[in-house]
């Protein structure tokens, strides 16, 4: 068995710590949970920075955390001219209270847009949500989203605030299959449900033209938040830089699981044909999937 049990945070490698907490702060109602501080040695190892400066800033909203990652020397920059279907894009999924009032806030940091022409209403079977995609200073992915029955789902109800927590993160894969046996095999996730996206609204908010996108979601023993496989039938997912990117990289983007069995889930990522590294002392470990996306494992 791999024990894995839950995702407790995300990781995003940027290029300044400063501008970032800047974005999320003030735009989109994160908190800070401690000052920068150096990465952990056994995250440090097994993600291949031992010798590096490597600098960690943790944000929260909701109760989930993301980890922001600055390295020196830094690795490579984020691409140029990035598409929803690069197999690097990861996004992270913010419901909130108001739109309207959620884009107001958005506008007075110009985050830069990946949906065209505002929010969009998806019809009912494509979950019915409302929806904005953009980009953080960075460039890395985010998602707003508004439920249509005109609340947040049920564990966000209590939430104070415009921007409420993080409901999922989605991931471009270029094959379905390879991606599923992945996480439904090594990291024994399940699959919750799935969907075909297409038509006029998701082509706005992608910023491509006529997509069909298959969405899977995926769920820990601990369900929420969730993983979202994003798989575009049409257009054809491009190579835009070659992946897997090392964690120095900033478009570098990981998950962040908890672990009760670290030296089994190592054994299954290996018979799987994956070569994940770990630790010395077995705190923690690294994968890259599939496609390049980043997985670390810490113990739980």
């Amino acid at each position: 068995m791999s024990g894995v049990r839950a995702i407790t945070g995300f990781g995003r490698t940027v290029a300044d710590l400063a501008v970032t907490e800047a974005f999320y702060r003030d735009g989109l109602d994160f908190d800070r949970v401690a000052p920068p501080e150096p990465v952990p040695d056994a995250q440090a190892e097994a993600m291949g920075l031992t010798g590096r400066q490597a600098t960690q800033l943790h944000l929260q909203i909701g109760g989930q955390t993301v980890t922001f990652l600055a390295v020196e020397p830094p690795g490579a920059p984020y691409p140029a001219d990035p598409a929803a279907t690069d197999p690097f894009f990861q996004h992270l999924a913010i419901p909130v209270r108001a739109m309207d009032a959620a884009m107001a806030r958005l506008a007075r940091f110009r985050a830069a847009p990946i949906s065209r022409g505002g929010a969009q209403v998806l019809p009912a079977s494509s979950g019915g949500v409302t929806a904005y995609k953009f980009r953080d200073p960075d460039g890395h992915p985010l998602e707003l989203i508004y439920f249509p029955d005109g609340s947040p789902a049920e564990r966000w109800r209590d939430a104070p605030g415009l921007f409420l927590g993080i409901d999922h993160s989605a991931i471009t894969v270029t094959d379905l299959d390879a991606a599923l046996a992945f996480l439904t095999g090594p990291l024994g996730l399940t699959v919750a449900q799935t969907g075909l996206n297409q038509g006029p609204e998701q082509a706005r908010l992608d910023g491509l033209d006529d997509p069909e996108v298959d969405v899977i979601a995926l769920e820990a023993p601990t369900p929420a938040p969730h993983v979202e496989l994003l798989h575009y039938r049409r257009p054809i997912t491009r190579q835009a830089s070659p992946a897997p990117f090392d964690p120095a990289d900033c478009a570098s983007t990981r998950f962040v699981f908890t672990v009760v069995n670290m030296d089994g889930l190592l054994q299954v990522l290996r018979e799987a044909g994956f070569a994940p590294r770990a630790s010395a002392d077995g705190a923690a470990a690294y994968c890259a999937g599939p496609d390049g996306h980043g997985f670390l494992f810490v113990n739980a």
